[in-house]
């Protein structure tokens, strides 16, 4: 399966994404328009083994709840990412059996390694 979820009006999901060599058979969802569901969410936990992994920090709604001054749990990571929308951490590009979580520069590159030598 290839598959990115991603939020379209983001401009640096949508940046990444262009950077990403051979798109061929991949599948879009935006979280947005078509929310992540507990299955989804639980298959991106088998590849990644964390929820933690999957939830954003820099969601706007994570300082507005003030979540960074309680401890959250694995439970926790998992209801809020399917509460809303922007609490994945995004976008997720799933190859097969490999998952690529996030905006940072080594995540993107790890990607489009992984997809170069595809």
């Amino acid at each position: 399966m290839k598959k990115i979820y991603y939020l379209k009006t983001c401009d640096t999901c949508k940046r990444i994404i262009q950077s990403l060599p051979n798109l061929e058979g991949f599948v879009f969802q935006d979280i947005k328009e078509n929310p992540i569901t507990v299955k989804q969410l639980e298959g991106l936990h088998k590849l990644t083994q964390n929820y933690e992994v999957l939830f954003s920090k820099r969601a706007k709604l994570y300082k507005e709840r003030g979540l960074k001054n309680e401890t959250l749990t694995e439970p926790d990571y998992k209801q809020f990412v399917l509460e809303h929308y922007t609490f994945l951490n995004r976008p997720v590009i799933v190859i097969d059996n490999h998952i690529f979580v996030g905006n940072s520069p080594k995540t993107v590159q790890a990607a489009i390694e992984f997809l170069s030598h595809e």
